[in-house]
C-alpha cells in the first residue's frame, strides 16, 4: 500500500513511538493527524511535521469518534491508523499494605486495550465505507501496539501485561473479520525503547535491564519502531500477525 497521498492517524503521537511514526509517515508523503491526551503537545508535535493535532482521550470512545469525524471532514478518510497511545502501569496484585488494586487494573485496560479497540473500531468503519485504493481491493491498514510483556510480563506487570495481551490476542480475529473490507490489522510488540516511560530509569537499573538484551544490547530507537510500521503499511502480505521488536530480549521475573 502506498503511503504518499493518504491520510494517516497516529495516537499517542505527541512523543515517543507515536511521534517517530507520525514523522516517518509524513516524510513518506502522508497527511498526518496526531491524536494525544494533551492537545497542546499534539499541536506542537503536529506543527513540527506539517500535520494536524487533536486532543483525544482514547479511553473515551465518543471523543475518538468526534476526532475521526473532524479528520474525515478536514483531511479525508484515514487509510493508515497506528495506535501508540498507552500507559505503563506497575503494581503488585497484593501490595504490602494489603490494598486492592482493581482500579489500577481497570485503568490499564481502559486506556491500553479499550482505547486501542475503540480506535480500531471507529477507523475500520470509516475505511470500510471508502472506495478501494489498489488492485487488491485495499481500503486501509491498522497497526496496534502490544508489548513483549504480553508474553513475558514481570512481577508488577499483571495489569499492563493483560492489557497488552488483549491487544495481541485480538489481532488475528480482527484481521480475519476485516479482510472482506480490504482492511489489514497488525500489531507490534516492542521491547525496551527510549520513550518517556523509560526516560526516568536510574542508570544502575537501566544497565541491569540491558543485560537481558542480546543484540543490539541497547534501548531501541523510536524510529526503529516507525520503520517497522512503515514496512507493514507498504507490504500487503503482512496481516493478522504480532511482530516482536525486541533485539531477542526475554524479560526476567523482575
Amino acid at each position: 500500500m502506498e503511503i504518499k497521498g493518504h491520510v494517516a492517524v497516529v495516537t499517542g503521537a505527541a512523543s515517543g513511538l507515536g511521534f517517530a511514526t507520525a514523522k516517518r509517515l509524513a516524510e513518506a508523503g502522508a497527511t498526518v493527524a496526531i491524536l494525544d491526551l494533551s492537545g497542546e503537545a499534539a499541536a506542537k508535535s503536529a506543527a513540527e511535521i506539517g500535520g494536524t493535532g487533536y486532543a483525544v482521550d482514547v479511553s473515551d470512545a465518543s471523543a475518538v469518534e468526534a476526532a475521526f469525524t473532524q479528520i474525515e471532514s478536514a483531511l479525508g478518510t484515514p487509510r493508515i491508523v497506528v495506535s501508540c497511545a498507552g500507559i505503563g502501569t506497575a503494581g503488585r496484585i497484593l501490595p504490602r499494605d494489603g490494598s486492592l488494586t482493581i482500579d489500577t487494573f481497570a485503568k490499564a485496560l481502559n486506556v491500553n486495550l479499550l482505547g486501542t479497540y475503540a480506535v480500531m473500531n471507529i477507523a475500520a468503519r470509516a475505511m470500510a465505507a471508502a472506495d478501494p485504493i489498489d488492485a487488491d481491493g485495499a481500503r486501509g491498514v491498522i497497526i496496534n501496539t502490544s508489548s513483549v510483556a504480553f508474553e513475558d510480563g514481570q512481577i508488577g506487570q499483571a495489569a499492563y501485561s493483560a492489557s497488552k495481551g488483549g491487544v495481541a490476542s485480538m489481532t488475528l480475529p480482527a484481521a480475519r473479520e476485516l479482510a472482506r473490507f480490504g482492511i489489514r490489522v497488525m500489531a507490534i510488540a516492542p521491547g525496551l525503547f527510549e520513550t518517556a516511560m523509560s526516560a526516568g530509569l536510574p542508570d544502575d537499573i537501566r544497565a541491569d535491564i540491558l543485560k537481558n538484551v542480546p543484540y543490539p544490547s541497547r534501548m531501541g530507537d523510536p524510529d526503529e519502531y516507525a520503520r517497522l510500521a512503515q514496512a507493514i503499511v507498504e507490504n500487503p502480505m503482512l496481516n493478522g500477525t504480532v511482530i516482536r521488536l525486541d533485539a531477542a530480549a526475554r524479560m526476567p521475573i523482575k
